[in-house]
């Protein structure tokens, strides 16, 4: 009877000292631990709210859509969504799906679709259908971000006042000095480029993104409303990129930050993601693929 006590204690024991694995922590800007319900609270008072996504991790996919579901409960039609992953030239393709003039199919077979799209975007899609929510395509249409990374900024000039239209108003301001566009020409730099072949154009190229996500941005939202944008974690970590044209056309803006890394332990954040965002999104290194 004794050794049997003694084999379940020893059972209790040995599960006592496995560890939780929790899908993801949430640290401040500063490496302290905080949770959603903060979050959500401060994404509530927000003017504009960035969700600076890793593309192929599910938890990102997943906190995103939970966080759309929970700021429509408060902002009903004060809520406006958007993203990088749909371009601003099939703005009237995502207008007609979601006002239910064209089928699903029509819509998935004519607009420019990311190849994770029905996992990752289209739930959010749906979700905004459903609820009636703007859903606005914030991103420059990939031809012209390549003709800037192949003969830069003046090479928009040409373009027709209807492609015009599709971007930023020109000429927009850049910022080389900016360490989102120096990193990029640096070797092994976050896989944004950096070899000895790539253009010296190809930060511009990623500021005519920037700032044409920026100008849809403010174009759709006003004043007590909420325009959650959806994009890289690239575009808006450490403030800059998209945050930085913002800040410079409305200083004032509330504008709340969330990016997401991977780390091989979530104890404690990497000093390295430090102000990388008002709130880091930290999920495990080894956490699966959407594709």
């Amino acid at each position: 009877m004794k050794t049997k006590l003694m084999a379940i204690l020893l059972i209790i024991l040995t599960c006592a000292m496995v560890k939780d694995k929790p899908a993801y922590v949430l640290y401040d800007k500063k490496g302290n631990l905080t949770s959603y319900e903060k979050l959500l609270n401060e994404a509530n008072e927000a003017d504009i709210v960035f969700f600076g996504e890793l593309h192929d991790n599910p938890i990102c996919h997943w906190l995103q859509l939970e966080l759309t579901k929970d700021l429509f409960k408060t902002k009903k039609d004060e809520l406006v969504l958007g993203a990088e992953m749909f371009e601003a030239d099939n703005q009237l393709l995502l207008d007609e799906y979601m006002s239910g003039i064209i089928k699903g199919s029509n819509f998935e077979t004519e607009v420019k679709l990311w190849p994770n799209y029905k996992t990752d975007y289209k739930p959010l899609l749906e979700f905004s259908r459903k609820n009636k929510i703007s859903f606005i395509a914030t991103n420059i249409p990939r031809r012209y971000a390549s003709l800037v990374n192949k003969a830069g900024f003046e090479a928009l000039d040409a373009l027709s006042k209807e492609a015009k239209s599709f971007i930023a108003p020109l000429p927009f301001k850049y910022n080389a000095d900016l360490n989102c566009y120096k990193q990029m020409l640096k070797p092994d730099s976050s896989g944004m480029g950096g070899a000895s072949h790539i253009s010296s154009n190809l930060p511009k190229a990623q500021a005519a993104k920037d700032a044409t996500m920026a100008h849809f941005i403010l174009q759709n939202w006003s004043k007590g409303k909420v325009f959650l944008h959806f994009n890289g974690t690239y575009h808006s970590d450490d403030f800059e990129s998209i945050v930085w044209y913002l800040k410079d056309a409305k200083p004032k803006l509330k504008i709340l930050t969330i990016a997401s890394i991977e780390q091989a332990t979530m104890d404690t954040l990497s000093k390295e993601n430090y102000n990388k965002a008002d709130y880091i999104l930290c999920i495990p290194a080894d956490m699966c693929k959407t594709h």
